[in-house]
């Protein structure tokens, strides 16, 4: 039988099968939202070469699957058995032994394989609808048709309006104006006292870069928005800052690094690849750690000068003589020095005394990007 014989249903689930998408209208973004069963997932697929790729730990969690594994061979186990993905030699050995060949990439941080990789190797069926806007997996448990499901969703199923982008994260480190440079960091934020940090900065037009909260970043949205508009740098730091959760497993430590990402992904349009464990890396943030979470693409940033505002709070005074006097130890080694500050109400009485100091004496102010080698307890270079 010929393929213009075949009922136009059948030949769409051909297509699908092979993953082979045309170009349309719809997807002038390349990107659609995951549907899973009867739910419109938050899970961005994007399609490339004709094939949509997602997320492979996102859809792994949603799924309810264990993803483990190291930077090059990952495995996700089912009640099917376990799909490895080997991203040297770009393939993939289904449940049943049957190997596969696969173009994974890297995005944002995250590991992108095709979805049909996963939903053939556990026992999910494909459907698309370009018109729709529609890209759905499902089981035995999806209760709703294709149309039903199409017609409940109509409004969740359209594309993502562009978010207009304040600011782009650099991915570059900008270039460095003569002399002496210095990076302040603030962790701790967002918090209801950000604004006013913002308004120091901006009125001495210095430059920083902060690690946020995740849980601060949902509470103070607009904070973050202005954070990146102003043209400083956005990293993470986890998402609790309680220890005892951060640190419970490695895993624990990439999902909440993974999930402070998404929430300024949510907010900005823009992630991060700059992380600053709770507390600094040394000495909970071990190789293990270190392999599972950068792995994933992140990049570990502690610092050089601890203004222990933490401690002084308000003594004023205390906080700027314990900046100045490491800032002026490192000077005499050449070493460049990065600030660690809190994003609290006490800093912000200090905060100017050491902008003036340090620009009287010749420093200028930059941000730290993707592009630099990171500086941290560790001497991890990844």
């Amino acid at each position: 039988m010929s393929l213009k014989k075949l009922p136009l249903v059948l030949l769409c689930m051909l297509l699908i099968g092979l993953c082979t998408v045309n170009p349309v209208k719809a997807l002038d973004a390349s990107t659609l939202r995951l549907s899973i069963n009867d739910e419109v997932s938050d899970i961005e697929a994007v399609s490339m070469n004709n094939t949509f790729y997602v997320p492979l730990r996102e859809l792994s969690e949603a799924l309810h699957l264990e993803m483990l594994g190291t930077v090059h061979i990952v495995t996700v186990k089912g009640n099917e058995g376990s799909l490895i993905v080997y991203q040297q030699e770009k393939k993939a050995v289904m449940p049943d032994g049957r190997e596969e060949a696969i173009q994974p990439f890297n995005r944002n941080g995250k590991l992108m394989i095709p979805v049909r990789v996963v939903s053939s190797s556990f026992g999910y069926s494909i459907s698309y609808e370009s018109q729709a806007n529609l890209l759905r997996i499902q089981d035995s448990r999806a209760t709703l048709s294709k149309d039903d499901f199409i017609a409940k969703y109509t409004e969740e199923l359209k594309p993502k309006e562009t978010i207009e982008k304040p600011a782009q994260q650099p991915t570059k480190k900008p270039t460095v104006p003569k002399g002496k440079v210095v990076y302040l960091t603030f962790d701790d934020g967002p918090t209801a006292t950000t604004g006013q940090l913002l308004d120091i900065l901006a009125k001495n037009q210095v430059k920083a870069t902060f690690f946020m909260i995740g849980n601060n970043v949902q509470k103070y949205p607009s904070a973050v928005k202005r954070t990146l508009s102003d043209g400083h740098a956005l990293g993470l730091h986890g998402l609790t800052h309680v220890k005892g959760k951060f640190y419970k497993s490695p895993s624990s430590a990439l999902a909440e690094m993974d999930t402070d990402n998404k929430y300024i992904e949510k907010i900005t349009g823009v992630r991060s690849t700059l992380i600053r464990p709770p507390y600094g890396s040394k000495p909970y943030f071990t190789q293990t750690f270190r392999n599972k979470v950068l792995g994933q693409g992140y990049h570990l940033w502690d610092w050089n000068v601890d203004s222990l505002d933490w401690k002084y709070k308000e003594a004023t005074a205390s906080i700027y003589n314990t900046v100045m006097n490491q800032v002026h130890k490192l000077e005499k080694s050449k070493t460049t020095p990065i600030i660690l500050m809190h994003d609290q109400k006490p800093t912000l009485k200090a905060l100017p005394q050491i902008i003036a100091s340090l620009k009287k004496e010749g420093y200028s102010f930059e941000i730290i990007t993707e592009g630099m080698t990171p500086i941290n307890f560790w001497e991890d270079k990844r």
